[in-house]
């Protein structure tokens, strides 16, 4: 009994070692560092946000993110507004900020739709192989011939132009990602020898993937989780960008260039701004995630 709660504690110890190590070399990445650094500000920025809708009742909200003002439309930037005003006379800084919270959490909810669904396919392919991987596998085949964007399109088109739909029309086009991601890694955990030890103290086939194998899958799926963040808030700005995303007057980035395109001759900083603030947090994401590859590479030497 003692030298199992000893073994159990130098496993603990060496979890913590792994990790702290991967920080420690996400920290000597500057470029990920930064990107990391940029995306806990955006976190913090939602987080802020919605505090204070719910502290004032979305007094601010209503009265200066999403109220218009057609006397000063289209006001360059100035003291009192920093990034202008757009085409409503709205103050565009107040709206990023805004859209902060809108980008960030529906490509986060997203990626986390798509992970637990295609997770659990990957890992069942993969667990039990044979049939029930070809039968998965092949079908996430046939997802993965689609284009994602064309999907999501489709999708949404049919389904209709809600919240909830865009997370789920955009989830399911990354679901066979994170299948084949999940599978790969499970088809190299499953005949260690920790699972068979596991199964000689009589584990069942659930309690194995769910406590052994998947725990073992997170370094690629968080990697890949990161960049699939990016790539979803950049799906959900171009639909929004073409009519079928966020509605106005919702402040979400990519809603904030569609009518603003319109006006881009007579008011440049309509566009510029929810484009740099897109532009920022896809670079950001992507340097974040491959400084995270890097960083979780067991293979790696200081």
């Amino acid at each position: 009994m003692h030298k199992s709660k000893k073994g159990t504690n130098n496993q603990e110890v060496k979890a913590r070692s792994l990790w702290q190590d991967a920080w420690r070399r996400l920290k000597k990445n500057k470029l990920a560092y930064i990107g990391f650094i940029f995306i806990i500000i955006l976190v913090l920025i939602s987080l802020s946000t919605l505090l204070i809708d719910l502290f004032t009742n979305n007094a601010i909200y209503d009265k200066y993110v999403i109220e218009m003002n057609l006397a000063d439309k289209l006001k360059p930037p100035s003291g009192d507004h920093s990034f202008g005003q757009d085409e409503f006379g709205r103050d565009i800084f107040l709206r990023i900020i805004w859209g902060t919270r809108y980008s960030l959490s529906l490509g986060v909810s997203t990626v986390i739709l798509s992970l637990i669904v295609g997770g659990l396919l990957g890992a069942i392919a993969g667990f039990y192989g044979e049939l029930a991987d070809n039968i998965i596998m092949r079908i996430m085949d046939v997802f993965l011939a689609i284009p994602p964007m064309l999907m999501a399109i489709s999708l949404v088109a049919a389904l209709g132009t809600s919240l909830v739909n865009i997370v789920v029309a955009i989830a399911i086009s990354y679901v066979p990602t994170f299948a084949r991601v999940v599978r790969a890694s499970v088809l190299t955990i499953k005949d260690q020898d920790f699972i068979e030890a596991a199964r000689s103290y009589g584990a069942n086939d659930l309690r194995i993937i769910m406590k052994y194998i998947l725990p073992n899958c997170l370094t690629p799926v968080i990697v890949q989780a990161t960049l699939s963040v990016a790539s979803a808030i950049l799906m959900i700005a171009s639909l929004s960008f073409m009519g079928l995303g966020i509605q106005p007057p919702i402040p979400e980035w990519g809603a904030m260039l569609v009518n603003a395109r319109t006006y881009i001759r007579s008011g440049w900083h309509i566009t510029v701004f929810p484009g740099m603030a897109i532009m920022l947090t896809l670079l950001a994401m992507n340097l974040m995630g491959d400084g995270l590859r890097d960083a979780l590479d067991p293979k790696l030497k200081d």
